[in-house]
Protein backbone atom coordinates (compact mmCIF):
# COMPACT_ATOMS: atom_id res chain seq x y z
CA UNK A 1 0.00 0.00 0.00
CA UNK A 2 1.79 2.59 -1.05
CA UNK A 3 1.96 6.63 1.13
CA UNK A 4 4.38 5.07 2.98
CA UNK A 5 7.51 4.81 4.43
CA UNK A 6 11.36 3.79 3.94
CA UNK A 7 13.59 2.62 6.14
CA UNK A 8 16.59 2.30 5.26
CA UNK A 9 18.23 4.06 3.46
CA UNK A 10 20.42 6.54 5.18
CA UNK A 11 18.64 8.53 7.43
CA UNK A 12 17.93 12.60 7.68
CA UNK A 13 17.45 15.81 8.46
CA UNK A 14 15.09 18.67 6.75
CA UNK A 15 14.98 21.43 5.33
CA UNK A 16 12.76 24.15 3.73
CA UNK A 17 9.42 23.47 2.11
CA UNK A 18 9.35 26.69 -0.81
CA UNK A 19 5.46 27.78 -0.07
CA UNK A 20 4.75 30.90 1.49
CA UNK A 21 8.15 31.15 3.50
CA UNK A 22 6.71 34.41 5.69
CA UNK A 23 6.87 32.18 9.03
CA UNK A 24 4.92 34.13 11.49
CA UNK A 25 7.13 35.09 14.93
CA UNK A 26 5.53 31.94 16.60
CA UNK A 27 6.76 29.46 14.05
CA UNK A 28 9.97 31.04 14.16
CA UNK A 29 10.16 30.51 18.07
CA UNK A 30 9.09 26.75 16.99
CA UNK A 31 11.75 26.40 14.83
CA UNK A 32 14.39 26.96 17.44
CA UNK A 33 14.81 23.45 19.31
CA UNK A 34 16.23 23.53 22.71
CA UNK A 35 17.71 20.29 22.33
CA UNK A 36 19.40 20.70 18.80
CA UNK A 37 16.93 18.71 16.78
CA UNK A 38 15.65 19.93 13.13
CA UNK A 39 11.92 21.46 13.64
CA UNK A 40 10.16 21.01 10.88
CA UNK A 41 7.11 23.46 11.30
CA UNK A 42 4.43 21.62 8.56
CA UNK A 43 0.78 22.57 7.60
CA UNK A 44 -1.85 22.78 4.94
CA UNK A 45 0.49 25.09 2.94
CA UNK A 46 3.84 25.16 3.87
CA UNK A 47 7.20 23.34 5.42
CA UNK A 48 9.37 25.22 7.07
CA UNK A 49 12.30 23.70 8.67
CA UNK A 50 15.34 25.20 11.25
CA UNK A 51 18.29 24.45 9.10
CA UNK A 52 18.19 23.71 5.44
CA UNK A 53 22.45 22.67 5.44
CA UNK A 54 23.92 20.37 8.94
CA UNK A 55 26.38 17.76 9.29
CA UNK A 56 26.47 14.07 8.39
CA UNK A 57 25.31 11.78 10.96
CA UNK A 58 23.18 11.08 13.46
CA UNK A 59 20.54 13.92 13.60
CA UNK A 60 17.06 14.47 15.56
CA UNK A 61 14.50 16.09 13.88
CA UNK A 62 10.74 17.04 15.24
CA UNK A 63 8.17 17.40 12.72
CA UNK A 64 4.95 19.66 14.10
CA UNK A 65 1.82 19.40 12.03
CA UNK A 66 0.52 22.88 12.22
CA UNK A 67 -2.21 22.20 9.34
CA UNK A 68 -5.48 20.66 8.98
CA UNK A 69 -4.46 17.49 7.32
CA UNK A 70 -2.89 14.35 8.40
CA UNK A 71 0.88 14.60 6.76
CA UNK A 72 3.77 12.87 6.10
CA UNK A 73 7.35 13.84 5.94
CA UNK A 74 10.07 12.03 3.26
CA UNK A 75 13.90 13.07 2.49
CA UNK A 76 14.64 11.90 -1.09
CA UNK A 77 17.81 10.78 -2.83
CA UNK A 78 18.44 11.37 -6.24
CA UNK A 79 15.68 10.09 -8.59
CA UNK A 80 13.04 9.86 -5.73
CA UNK A 81 14.82 7.06 -3.82
CA UNK A 82 13.31 7.71 -0.27
CA UNK A 83 15.81 7.67 2.36
CA UNK A 84 13.69 8.00 5.19
CA UNK A 85 9.92 8.93 6.39
CA UNK A 86 7.48 9.40 9.01
CA UNK A 87 3.35 9.00 7.89
CA UNK A 88 0.63 9.73 9.61
CA UNK A 89 1.18 12.79 11.62
CA UNK A 90 -2.12 14.19 12.75
CA UNK A 91 -3.54 17.33 12.80
CA UNK A 92 -2.05 19.41 15.79
CA UNK A 93 0.59 16.85 16.42
CA UNK A 94 4.24 15.92 16.27
CA UNK A 95 6.58 13.22 16.06
CA UNK A 96 10.31 13.07 16.74
CA UNK A 97 12.55 10.60 14.45
CA UNK A 98 16.40 9.69 15.36
CA UNK A 99 17.97 9.62 11.75
CA UNK A 100 21.63 8.98 10.08
CA UNK A 101 22.03 10.72 6.80
CA UNK A 102 25.67 10.39 4.81
CA UNK A 103 26.99 13.86 3.23
CA UNK A 104 25.05 14.85 -0.16
CA UNK A 105 21.93 16.87 -1.85
CA UNK A 106 18.77 15.55 -0.42
CA UNK A 107 15.03 16.85 -0.87
CA UNK A 108 12.72 16.65 1.78
CA UNK A 109 8.66 16.26 1.27
CA UNK A 110 5.77 17.64 3.22
CA UNK A 111 3.12 15.99 1.95
CA UNK A 112 -0.19 17.40 3.24
CA UNK A 113 -3.18 14.78 3.06
CA UNK A 114 -0.78 12.07 2.22
CA UNK A 115 -0.80 12.64 -1.37
CA UNK A 116 1.08 13.92 -3.88
CA UNK A 117 4.65 14.78 -4.68
CA UNK A 118 4.95 17.30 -1.60
CA UNK A 119 6.11 20.96 -1.01
CA UNK A 120 9.35 20.33 -1.47
CA UNK A 121 12.86 22.12 -0.36
CA UNK A 122 16.96 20.86 -1.24
CA UNK A 123 18.55 20.57 1.35
CA UNK A 124 22.54 19.89 1.84
CA UNK A 125 24.36 17.27 4.29
CA UNK A 126 27.96 18.45 4.48
CA UNK A 127 30.85 16.27 6.31
CA UNK A 128 31.76 12.73 6.51
CA UNK A 129 29.27 10.15 8.42
CA UNK A 130 31.88 7.22 8.74
CA UNK A 131 33.72 10.18 11.50
CA UNK A 132 30.47 9.08 13.67
CA UNK A 133 30.98 6.92 16.51
CA UNK A 134 30.29 3.67 15.48
CA UNK A 135 29.52 -0.06 17.21
CA UNK A 136 30.99 -3.34 15.49
CA UNK A 137 27.65 -4.56 16.80
CA UNK A 138 25.49 -2.58 14.97
CA UNK A 139 27.69 -2.75 11.82
CA UNK A 140 27.36 -6.58 12.23
CA UNK A 141 23.60 -5.95 12.69
CA UNK A 142 23.13 -4.42 9.59
CA UNK A 143 25.37 -6.91 7.65
CA UNK A 144 22.35 -9.46 8.70
CA UNK A 145 20.11 -7.31 8.20
CA UNK A 146 21.24 -6.89 4.79
CA UNK A 147 21.55 -10.50 4.35
CA UNK A 148 17.62 -11.06 6.04
CA UNK A 149 15.98 -8.38 3.43
CA UNK A 150 18.10 -10.21 0.92
CA UNK A 151 16.78 -13.86 1.69
CA UNK A 152 12.86 -12.50 2.04
CA UNK A 153 13.29 -11.19 -1.60
CA UNK A 154 14.28 -13.99 -3.05
CA UNK A 155 12.09 -16.19 -1.15
CA UNK A 156 9.16 -14.12 -2.54
CA UNK A 157 9.79 -14.60 -6.31
CA UNK A 158 8.89 -18.83 -6.40
CA UNK A 159 5.87 -18.02 -4.21
CA UNK A 160 4.71 -14.66 -6.57
CA UNK A 161 5.43 -17.29 -9.89
CA UNK A 162 3.23 -19.71 -8.21
CA UNK A 163 0.33 -16.94 -7.88
CA UNK A 164 0.87 -15.92 -11.17
CA UNK A 165 0.97 -18.92 -12.88
CA UNK A 166 -2.59 -20.23 -11.00
CA UNK A 167 -4.05 -16.33 -12.33
CA UNK A 168 -2.75 -17.34 -16.18
CA UNK A 169 -4.04 -20.77 -16.11
CA UNK A 170 -7.37 -19.38 -15.07
CA UNK A 171 -7.34 -21.24 -11.73
CA UNK A 172 -9.75 -18.95 -9.24
CA UNK A 173 -9.32 -21.50 -6.16
CA UNK A 174 -5.62 -22.18 -6.67
CA UNK A 175 -4.82 -18.30 -6.96
CA UNK A 176 -6.71 -16.98 -4.20
CA UNK A 177 -5.09 -19.68 -1.99
CA UNK A 178 -1.04 -18.68 -3.08
CA UNK A 179 -2.21 -14.36 -3.13
CA UNK A 180 -1.34 -14.47 1.11
CA UNK A 181 1.85 -16.44 0.86
CA UNK A 182 3.51 -14.34 -1.92
CA UNK A 183 3.17 -10.94 0.24
CA UNK A 184 4.76 -12.29 3.24
CA UNK A 185 8.43 -11.54 2.16
CA UNK A 186 7.72 -8.23 1.27
CA UNK A 187 5.38 -6.90 4.18
CA UNK A 188 8.27 -8.46 6.28
CA UNK A 189 10.38 -5.88 4.54
CA UNK A 190 8.15 -3.54 2.96
CA UNK A 191 10.06 -0.22 4.44
CA UNK A 192 13.23 -1.34 2.28
CA UNK A 193 11.22 -2.00 -0.34
CA UNK A 194 9.24 1.17 -0.31
CA UNK A 195 12.99 2.94 -0.69
CA UNK A 196 13.01 2.20 -4.29
CA UNK A 197 10.10 4.52 -5.19
CA UNK A 198 9.04 3.09 -8.44
CA UNK A 199 8.50 -0.51 -7.42
CA UNK A 200 6.01 -0.14 -4.90
CA UNK A 201 3.16 1.91 -6.46
CA UNK A 202 3.38 -0.81 -9.43
CA UNK A 203 3.22 -3.67 -6.73
CA UNK A 204 1.20 -2.78 -3.81
CA UNK A 205 -0.94 0.33 -4.57
CA UNK A 206 -4.70 0.07 -3.53
CA UNK A 207 -7.63 1.79 -5.80
CA UNK A 208 -7.35 4.33 -3.64
CA UNK A 209 -4.16 5.31 -3.40
CA UNK A 210 -4.03 5.62 -7.01
CA UNK A 211 -2.08 9.34 -8.28
CA UNK A 212 -3.68 11.18 -10.97
CA UNK A 213 -2.75 9.09 -14.22
CA UNK A 214 -1.34 6.12 -12.33
CA UNK A 215 -2.36 2.72 -13.84
CA UNK A 216 -3.63 0.12 -11.49
CA UNK A 217 -1.23 -2.85 -11.26
CA UNK A 218 -0.13 -5.27 -8.68
CA UNK A 219 -1.29 -7.57 -5.56
CA UNK A 220 -4.50 -5.35 -4.85
CA UNK A 221 -5.57 -5.44 -8.65
CA UNK A 222 -5.62 -8.93 -8.89
CA UNK A 223 -6.91 -9.11 -5.55
CA UNK A 224 -9.88 -7.27 -6.70
CA UNK A 225 -10.70 -9.79 -9.78
CA UNK A 226 -10.01 -12.95 -7.65
CA UNK A 227 -12.45 -11.86 -4.70
CA UNK A 228 -14.87 -9.10 -5.88
CA UNK A 229 -15.46 -9.88 -9.67
CA UNK A 230 -14.55 -13.46 -9.32
CA UNK A 231 -13.55 -13.62 -12.49
CA UNK A 232 -9.90 -13.96 -14.29
CA UNK A 233 -9.44 -11.81 -17.74
CA UNK A 234 -6.96 -11.78 -20.01
CA UNK A 235 -6.04 -8.64 -18.45
CA UNK A 236 -5.50 -10.02 -15.22
CA UNK A 237 -2.78 -12.67 -16.72
CA UNK A 238 -0.82 -10.14 -18.00
CA UNK A 239 -0.77 -8.58 -15.11
CA UNK A 240 0.62 -11.80 -13.26
CA UNK A 241 3.33 -11.17 -15.75
CA UNK A 242 4.21 -8.02 -14.67
CA UNK A 243 3.78 -8.24 -11.32
CA UNK A 244 6.29 -11.55 -10.89
CA UNK A 245 9.04 -8.69 -13.35
CA UNK A 246 8.62 -6.02 -10.78
CA UNK A 247 9.43 -8.16 -7.95
CA UNK A 248 12.20 -9.27 -10.21
CA UNK A 249 13.09 -6.20 -10.41
CA UNK A 250 12.91 -5.52 -6.37
CA UNK A 251 14.93 -8.80 -5.73
CA UNK A 252 17.79 -7.61 -7.93
CA UNK A 253 18.25 -4.39 -6.55
CA UNK A 254 17.56 -4.74 -2.88
CA UNK A 255 20.83 -5.69 -1.92
CA UNK A 256 21.89 -2.18 -2.89
CA UNK A 257 19.51 -0.31 -0.67
CA UNK A 258 20.97 2.12 1.35
CA UNK A 259 20.85 0.59 5.59
CA UNK A 260 21.59 1.75 8.66
CA UNK A 261 20.80 0.77 12.33
CA UNK A 262 18.67 3.86 12.34
CA UNK A 263 16.81 3.12 9.32
CA UNK A 264 16.18 -0.31 10.48
CA UNK A 265 14.97 0.72 13.70
CA UNK A 266 12.61 3.52 12.13
CA UNK A 267 11.54 0.80 9.71
CA UNK A 268 10.45 -1.21 12.53
CA UNK A 269 8.09 1.03 13.88
CA UNK A 270 7.33 1.89 10.11
CA UNK A 271 5.82 -1.62 9.82
CA UNK A 272 4.05 -1.36 13.00
CA UNK A 273 2.35 1.83 11.43
CA UNK A 274 1.66 0.06 8.40
CA UNK A 275 -0.51 -2.87 10.76
CA UNK A 276 -2.30 0.77 12.26
CA UNK A 277 -3.27 2.19 9.02
CA UNK A 278 -4.17 -0.57 6.91
CA UNK A 279 -4.39 -4.36 8.66
CA UNK A 280 -6.20 -3.88 11.83
CA UNK A 281 -8.92 -1.53 9.92
CA UNK A 282 -8.97 -3.90 7.07
CA UNK A 283 -8.39 -1.80 4.20
CA UNK A 284 -5.04 -3.10 3.22
CA UNK A 285 -6.80 -6.27 2.25
CA UNK A 286 -10.34 -5.97 1.40
CA UNK A 287 -11.45 -8.07 -1.09
CA UNK A 288 -9.71 -11.22 0.22
CA UNK A 289 -9.75 -10.28 3.56
CA UNK A 290 -6.25 -11.61 4.72
CA UNK A 291 -4.91 -8.54 6.68
CA UNK A 292 -4.17 -11.24 9.57
CA UNK A 293 -1.16 -12.47 7.54
CA UNK A 294 -0.05 -9.73 6.29
CA UNK A 295 -0.34 -7.93 10.33
CA UNK A 296 1.98 -10.69 11.15
CA UNK A 297 4.83 -10.65 8.70
CA UNK A 298 4.95 -6.98 9.59
CA UNK A 299 5.26 -7.31 13.34
CA UNK A 300 8.11 -10.48 11.92
CA UNK A 301 9.91 -7.94 10.11
CA UNK A 302 10.06 -5.09 13.05
CA UNK A 303 11.31 -7.95 15.70
CA UNK A 304 13.57 -8.77 13.57
CA UNK A 305 15.08 -5.36 13.44
CA UNK A 306 14.59 -5.14 16.88
CA UNK A 307 16.67 -8.28 17.68
CA UNK A 308 19.39 -7.20 15.61
CA UNK A 309 20.05 -4.22 17.28
CA UNK A 310 18.99 -5.82 20.89
CA UNK A 311 22.64 -5.83 22.49
CA UNK A 312 23.50 -2.48 21.68
CA UNK A 313 19.57 -1.00 22.90
CA UNK A 314 19.54 -3.29 26.17
CA UNK A 315 22.57 -1.44 26.90
CA UNK A 316 22.07 2.06 26.63
CA UNK A 317 18.35 1.75 27.47
CA UNK A 318 17.90 -1.58 29.70
CA UNK A 319 13.95 -0.80 30.12
CA UNK A 320 13.16 -0.34 26.96
CA UNK A 321 14.46 -3.51 25.76
CA UNK A 322 11.89 -5.13 28.57
CA UNK A 323 9.45 -3.30 27.32
CA UNK A 324 10.06 -3.95 23.95
CA UNK A 325 10.46 -7.88 25.17
CA UNK A 326 7.22 -7.75 26.58
CA UNK A 327 5.16 -5.97 24.40
CA UNK A 328 6.38 -7.97 20.84
CA UNK A 329 5.47 -11.56 23.17
CA UNK A 330 2.01 -10.01 23.49
CA UNK A 331 0.91 -8.91 20.32
CA UNK A 332 2.65 -12.39 18.88
CA UNK A 333 0.13 -14.53 21.33
CA UNK A 334 -2.53 -12.48 20.56
CA UNK A 335 -1.99 -13.26 16.67
CA UNK A 336 -1.22 -16.85 17.28
CA UNK A 337 -4.76 -17.23 18.72
CA UNK A 338 -6.09 -16.58 14.95
CA UNK A 339 -3.80 -19.29 13.24
CA UNK A 340 -4.92 -22.97 13.34
CA UNK A 341 -2.66 -25.01 11.59
CA UNK A 342 -1.06 -22.50 9.38
CA UNK A 343 -4.54 -21.30 8.28
CA UNK A 344 -5.50 -17.94 9.23
CA UNK A 345 -8.96 -16.38 10.22
CA UNK A 346 -10.31 -14.61 7.87
CA UNK A 347 -10.66 -10.83 9.00
CA UNK A 348 -14.07 -10.15 7.92
CA UNK A 349 -14.79 -12.90 10.57
CA UNK A 350 -12.67 -10.86 13.55
CA UNK A 351 -15.62 -8.49 15.61
CA UNK A 352 -15.53 -4.98 16.55
CA UNK A 353 -14.03 -5.72 19.65
CA UNK A 354 -11.28 -7.93 18.55
CA UNK A 355 -10.07 -5.78 16.31
CA UNK A 356 -10.03 -2.63 19.39
CA UNK A 357 -8.27 -5.47 21.46
CA UNK A 358 -5.51 -5.30 18.08
CA UNK A 359 -5.69 -2.02 17.93
CA UNK A 360 -4.30 -1.52 21.75
CA UNK A 361 -1.34 -4.30 20.81
CA UNK A 362 -0.42 -1.75 18.14
CA UNK A 363 -0.21 1.17 19.63
CA UNK A 364 1.11 -0.57 23.40
CA UNK A 365 4.48 -1.75 21.12
CA UNK A 366 4.25 1.47 18.71
CA UNK A 367 4.95 3.82 21.38
CA UNK A 368 8.56 2.11 23.11
CA UNK A 369 9.69 1.15 19.31
CA UNK A 370 9.10 5.01 18.43
CA UNK A 371 12.34 5.30 21.18
CA UNK A 372 14.07 2.46 19.30
CA UNK A 373 16.42 4.50 16.82
CA UNK A 374 17.73 7.06 19.17
CA UNK A 375 19.14 4.03 21.73
CA UNK A 376 21.18 2.73 18.48
CA UNK A 377 22.62 6.05 18.56
CA UNK A 378 26.22 5.19 20.33
CA UNK A 379 27.35 8.02 23.35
Amino acid sequence: MPVRRPYLAALLTVAVAGVGLTACTEQKKDAASSDGAVQINASDSACELSKTTFAAGPVNFTVSNKGSKTTEVYVYAAEDKIVTERENIGPGTKATITAEIKAGEYEVACKPGMVGDGIRQKITVTGDAAQAKTDPRLTAAVAAYRTYVQEQADATIPLVRKFADAVKAGDLEAAKAAFAPSRTGWERTEPVAESFGDIDPKTDTREDGLEPGQEWTGWHKLEKSLWADGAITDADKKLADQLVADLTDWQKVVGSAEITATSMANGAKELLDEVATGKVTGEEDRYSHTDLPDFNANVEGALKAYQLLKPVVAEQDAELAKTLDQEFAAIQALLAKYNQGGTWTSYDKVGESERKAFSDAVNALAEPLSKLAAATVVK
